[in-house]
């Protein structure tokens, strides 16, 4: 997996059924409990050690700062169901939209914790992908699959999510 820089996202691609529990715990530990939730989450060792537990059942990489601005835009929520908007990124984190919240994200300078102290969800429901999967997601993505760690790659599976 390499160096860590910035943000990663992971997505969960497969559903519920037949899930070894060790398998389910980790993912519960990621925050992906049904098809099609994505994560954002900041990479340590923890995180390491439970995408490469669940890499049978989610994809993830790093994140981009306009692919961040667009999933918090089209589908950030706040507590109580509230869709995000301008007037609380303003009021809550002292940002001018949400172009300065992604890139303060990326940065550092506002936390998932932060984030999640606010009332901001760091999990977003995502459409089934547009045009549907290039591969199979039952294959890793390094031999024509979908699962397991793609890089950059994420960005363009978010865009058809989204």
């Amino acid at each position: 997996m390499g160096e860590v820089k910035g943000l990663w996202v992971a997505v969960r691609l497969r559903g519920t059924s037949r899930i070894p529990p060790d398998v389910e715990k980790a993912l519960e530990v990621l925050r992906l409990k049904r098809r099609f939730q994505a994560a954002v989450l900041k990479m340590d060792e923890s995180v390491k050690g439970a995408l490469r537990k669940v890499k049978d059942w989610v994809t993830w990489g790093e994140i981009n700062r306009e692919t961040l601005t667009s999933l918090l835009r089209e589908r950030g929520v706040v507590k109580g169901g509230k869709r995000l908007d301008e007037a609380f990124i303003k009021t809550a984190f002292n940002k001018n939209g949400f172009e300065d919240l992604s890139q303060a994200m990326l940065t550092g300078e506002v936390t998932l914790t932060k984030l999640r102290k606010n009332g901001v969800d760091t999990v977003f429901r995502l459409h089934p992908p547009r045009k549907g999967f290039k591969g199979s997601v039952k294959r890793p993505f390094n031999v024509g699959g979908e699962l397991g760690y793609r890089g950059e790659h994420i960005n363009n599976l978010l865009k058809r999510m989204l």
